[in-house]
This record gives C-alpha cells, structure tokens and sequence, in this order.
C-alpha cells in the first residue's frame, strides 16, 4: 500500500518521520516518544541515557579515521503542538498523525504535522543508524517539552553532555544559519466573576471567529495575521449595544500560538435578536475586509442556541472591564530590530481565554532578543491587567542566546554550505525560543548554531514541510560533520 512518504529521500529520515509520526507526542506526554528513542537506541547497540524527566542523551562513537575530531552534540525535541480544525476527528492522545503529500509539501490531514521538531528527531535517529557516514564522535540530544515551558532543557544537569559545540536542529528555513534567539515570558490576567441568572426576556446566542490562519507566535508575529481573541472582543463592545450580556468566552490553545478560534456564547434580550444579527453581519463584511489579504477564509457568525436550562452571565461592569482590557492590550510586533534588517525584537501575543468556574483567565505572551525590553512589555501587559481590575501572574520565562559572529561552528557551516551549494548561507537570529538560550546558560562556553529545512504554518494545521528541503537539510548536515576536525 503507498504512503505520503513513497520514494522520499533520504530513505532513512522518511523511514522514521513516518513511525514517530504514529507515537502521541503532545508537549507534556513524551513517555512513549522518549520509550521509542531509548529502545531505538539500544537496538543500534549505542550507548544511551534517559533522565527522570525523559530526556534522552545516546552516543555514537566516532567513524574510523574520525576518532581525533571534537565530539558535536545533535539537539532536538520530541514534543508537538497539538493544534487542530474545530471539524476535524483527532485525539492527540492515541490517534496517529496521518501524512498527506501534496506535491512538494507533506502535511496532515487537519492537524499540525509535528515536523516541528520531528523532523530533528527522525534525522537524529537516521544517523544513528546510518553506519556508513564521516563524522566524529556524536551526541544526539532528545529534550521534552519544549513548546510549553522548555522544561526538558531547563531540566539539563552538568554532566550530562561531553561536547563542546551543539547543532539545534529546530530552526525552518533552509539556506538560514542561526545564531542567536529571543527569549519570552508569559503574562496571565485572571478576572473573578461574580454570575447571574441570565434576564427572562433573552435568548442564547453563539458569537463564533473562525478561518484564521494562526501560526506561531513568534515566527508569524510579524505577518499581519488575525487575532480571534481581538476580532471576537471588537464584536463583543458593539452587542453591548442591543443590550446583550456574556455568559462566556473561550478562544486559543496555545501560548505561542496566535489564536485561530475563538467563541462567545451571549443572551440578547429577544426583541433585539435581528439588530445583533445586522450587528455581526456587519462585522464580518468590515474585518473581512480589514484583513483580505493575510485573512481570505475568517468567518465571523452569529446563531441562536437552544438550551434547556437558562445559562448565567457576568455583572454588566465585569464585562466592561473584560472587554475594555482585551481591546486595550497590545498584539503584535512592538519594536523592530535596529541590527539586524527584518528581525522582530519585540512582540506580545494575546493567546488564550478561557472562562472557568467563578473566573476569566487570560494568558499573553511576550518575546524579545533583549532582556529589557522583555521586562518593558512584561509591565505594558501587566499594567493593562491591573488597570483592567485582573490579578497578574507572571511566568519565570526562559533567555535569549546571544549571537556569536566568531562562532567556529558557524565558520564550519558557511564554508560547507558554500561548497556544496554554490552559495553563502544567511546569518541571522530568530524571533522565537531555541533551546540554545538554555543550553547556553547550562553549559558554558557551548559553541552552538542552529538550522534545519524549511517548514511553514508550524504551531497550527497549516503546518508543512517543503520536501525537497529536507534532502538539502540531510546532506549540509552531513557536510558539517564530515568537516569538522
């Protein structure tokens, strides 16, 4: 029977994309994930070590005529964004990944694909396979839970890397050399509620926000994209016009992800149903229209609800403070890089609501290649909550790496790049975290550099991989470790 990966090269990369792409690999359940590599590891009869949180370090001894070259440490994480379309079937706890091919992208069937970062894994496991390889000795670092806190690699202790120089295999634009990335924090406003009975006269209506494209946070920041959380409120303040009250809102999955979704389920007093109608009718033509360009399939719909039993909805006052600090807090890109043409130094995503017993929680997230100005937004943020009557909580955050341009890794690189393709790679930092800024602060002195192929709609199911990239990926990859000495 064919498959999406048929005839892809390299053979042995595919081979195993494919197979982890069947182990549930959601950021905080890498039991299995970790378990595959370990016994993976064993059965190439190479030396491997899982730590209590499930990282995992395997080593493989040096090639013949090889054993005098520096040890490299291979780094990437076995965690996924689970990300997918209201519609689509999938639990991420159980259910496989299915890979659908389309030309030159491979992607899944309404679900992130988890190329970001299986596709370091799967190359990582396909040279420790590949007997036939020029490399030095090697270390393969599998850290866990990356997306939602970089626990794995904040987990790391002394000791448990030989190397001196590390390759991150987390990065999505081939022909790109990274050096350098930004850290970032999460801020989170929580409103308690006070409920009641929703008024006699009303009925329940569902506000909903759909067909935007999300993206990661950070990577996709910059794009001009819509945010569901932000369209959703702008429609909220103008129903506050037919006297509408709010029962509850919910919007976003992920921190580092720009929400996509996001819904509101209202009670509008019945004589008022066909003016909240026109309402968000109107809405929808203008912010269609607002966002063409980036934002061609959002939706924004409105439909009388059901229920057996009428709902409750927040004090009017609650409300307006609600909606009055989601219109005020900034989105977006905040401060362009003055170093380094096109870099976002600083951003702030609003991320996700969620309305709980008693309670509205809402969590943003800031980035920034500065430390400072990481703390700047941290207080802008903060300061909208607090004005907004919120309780702030804000996250310990992970660090930035600073770009090192005398990097001998990165040497290494640009002369390999050069010479198998003709051309010289480009420098640059990114504006998300890498496990480098980690890595960096646990061991020091880490010589580090960061690639991979290029990938697109990562953190959303838009995600995909440009197929011929990752042959390209293989064999740079492959360059530098044959090169360096």
């Amino acid at each position: 029977m064919s498959t999406a990966i048929d005839g892809l090269k390299p053979d042995l990369v595919w081979k195993y994309f494919a197979e982890i792409s069947k182990i549930p690999r959601g950021s905080k359940n890498e039991k299995q994930i970790s378990a595959y590599v370990v016994q993976t590891a064993k059965s190439l009869g190479l030396e491997v070590k899982q730590d209590k949180f499930l990282n995992v370090v395997v080593r493989k001894p040096a090639a013949p005529g090889h054993e005098k070259a520096p040890s490299i440490c291979l780094q990437g994480h076995l965690d996924m964004v689970c990300e997918k379309n209201k519609e689509t079937v999938h639990d991420f706890e159980k259910d496989p990944i299915e890979l659908v091919r389309k030309g030159n992208m491979l992607m899944a069937n309404g679900t992130t694909l988890g190329a970001d970062n299986g596709i370091a894994v799967a190359t990582n496991l396909a040279i420790m396979e590949d007997k036939s390889l020029a490399h030095g000795p090697l270390e393969f670092l599998f850290t866990i839970d990356e997306e939602t806190g970089l626990t794995g690699a904040n987990n790391l202790k002394p000791g448990q890397l030989e190397s001196k120089t590390l390759m991150n295999l987390d990065s999505e634009e081939e022909g790109a050399l990274y050096v350098g990335c930004s850290g970032g924090r999460n801020t989170v406003g929580t409103w308690s509620m006070s409920f009641k009975n929703a008024p006699g006269d009303s009925s329940a209506v569902a506000i909903h926000v759909k067909g935007l494209r999300g993206g990661h946070s950070g990577l996709e920041i910059d794009k001009g994209r819509g945010n569901s959380i932000k369209i959703l409120n702008r429609v909220l303040i103008a129903l506050q016009k037919v006297d509408a009250r709010l029962s509850m809102i919910e919007g976003g999955n992920k921190s580092n992800a720009i929400p996509r979704e996001a819904e509101a389920l209202v009670y509008i007093p019945k004589k008022n149903i066909k003016k909240a109608r026109t309402i968000v009718e109107q809405w929808n033509s203008v912010l269609k229209a607002e966002l063409a360009t980036v934002e061609p399939d959002l939706t924004i719909s409105m439909e009388e609800i059901a229920l057996k039993k009428k709902g409750k909805v927040i004090k009017k006052t609650q409300w307006n403070m609600l909606v009055q600090t989601i219109a005020a807090l900034p989105h977006g890109v905040t401060k362009m890089s003055a170093d380094i043409p096109g870099l976002v130094e600083t951003s702030t995503n609003v991320a996700i609501v969620r309305t709980e017993k008693n309670k509205i929680v809402l969590t943003t997230s800031q980035r920034s290649s500065v430390a400072s100005e990481i703390d700047e937004i941290v207080e802008c943020v903060s300061a909208v909550f607090e004005l907004g009557g919120a309780k702030v909580v804000r996250a310990e955050g992970y660090p930035g790496w600073k770009p090192n341009l005398d990097s001998q890794i990165l040497k290494v690189a640009k002369s390999t790049y050069q010479s198998l393709y003709g051309k010289e790679p480009e420098v640059k930092a990114i504006h998300a975290g890498l496990e480098c800024g980690i890595i960096g602060e646990k061991f020091p002195g880490m010589d580090m550099v960061s690639f991979g192929p290029t990938l697109e709609g990562v953190h959303s199911p838009d995600e995909k991989i440009h197929i011929d990239t990752v042959e390209k990926f293989w064999n740079f990859l492959l360059g530098i470790l044959k090169n360096v000495n």
